[in-house]
This record gives structure tokens, sequence and C-alpha cells, in this order.
């Protein structure tokens, strides 16, 4: 079922404020994963999944061959070459699993902004 956009535009910005302000950095490492480890996840916080990832507003971002994988939301192409988070994990490299998923997030905001009809001034 298609989220309604700006409901899906709201919970990308703040993803993305979360990721800026530090949401899965500590002092010298990396915790967490995107999406899945912050409030945008609707099992966040819970020890143990009380949603399925198929009620996610990101799921309409998700291949639909991938939409029943474990972490559906992993599998979220970043980037023009396709890179996946669960691409990414594989290499180690913490920092650019996080700008990809910041550079998707502001993409992704952008196409979801024009797409709203223009509000009068």
């Amino acid at each position: 079922m298609p989220t309604e956009t700006p409901n899906v535009l709201q919970i990308l910005k703040s993803e993305l404020e979360f990721i800026e302000y530090g949401g899965y950095s500590f002092p010298n490492r990396w915790e967490g994963t995107p999406f899945a480890d912050s409030p945008t996840c609707l099992n966040y916080g819970y020890p143990y999944r009380v949603a399925s990832c198929s009620e996610c507003p990101l799921m309409e971002f998700v291949p639909e061959s991938k939409r029943s994988s474990a972490m559906p939301c992993h599998h979220i192409p970043l980037d023009s070459s396709g890179r996946t988070i669960e691409d990414m994990e594989k290499m180690g490299r913490p920092e650019d699993i996080q700008e990809a998923v910041k550079g998707w997030l502001r993409q992704a905001i952008h196409r979801l902004e024009a797409k709203l009809p223009a509000t009068p001034a």
C-alpha cells in the first residue's frame, strides 16, 4: 500500500536529521544500522519485532524482489550503481554507509518535495 508523500517525506527528513545529529555515532565508533536502529523503524526500541516490515513507509523504496527479506530496508538502492546497506556492510566501512544513506535521503527528499503541489504564497 503506497504511503502518503507528506508522511514519507517527514519520515525521511527525520531520519536524515537523526543521522546528521550523530544518531548512529558514538565517540570513536559506529553503533547500530541505518533505518533498523533509528526512530524510523516501526520496531525501534523493542527487544522483539512487534510490527511487520510490510507496514513500514520505507517499503515503497525497496525493490519488490527484496520485500520479504529479513531487513527489507537494507536493500534500498542508495546510489546509481545500486549499492545497498547490505552490500556496503560487507565492506566494513560504516562511515561510507552513513554518507551513502545521507545522500540517498537527500535525493529522496528532493524527489518527494518536487511531487508536492505548490503552496500559494
